[in-house]
């Protein structure tokens, strides 16, 4: 898969998803085996199965929010990121972030979560 695609599979597919054997197809399919996620707030989490449990707790925290792209991914090389909001639908976003992404034969090697000032 291109850089693009990882980026908002990743945001939509993974973190945005509810159902977690929907998620989890998606993480075995995009993710590399051994890939890392690197979350300021609370650490590293590393492989699929790390992945998958901590994209499961975070969805859990608020199931109803939806993660919006607010720009086109931008790549270069085997990087990219991609800036996005999420809230509940119809409301004010409630937080912001960028997800930065190396990607290895077209799977994610490793994510990094920044989160931004809301506009």
């Amino acid at each position: 898969m291109d850089v693009s695609t990882l980026l908002i599979r990743n945001l939509q597919d993974v973190f945005g998803e509810n159902d977690p054997v929907r998620r989890r197809a998606v993480v075995d399919e995009i993710f590399h085996e051994d890939a890392a996620f690197h979350d300021p707030k609370s650490g590293v989490y590393r492989g699929r199965d790390e992945i998958h449990r901590i994209a499961g707790a975070i969805r859990a925290t608020h199931p109803d929010f939806r993660y919006q792209p607010i720009a086109d991914p931008e790549v270069v090389g085997d990087g990219g990121r991609v800036q996005w909001m999420s809230g509940r639908p119809g409301e004010p976003p409630a937080y912001a972030g960028t997800d930065f992404i190396i990607s290895r034969d077209g799977r994610i090697a490793a994510v990094y979560l920044f989160f931004d000032k809301l506009p």
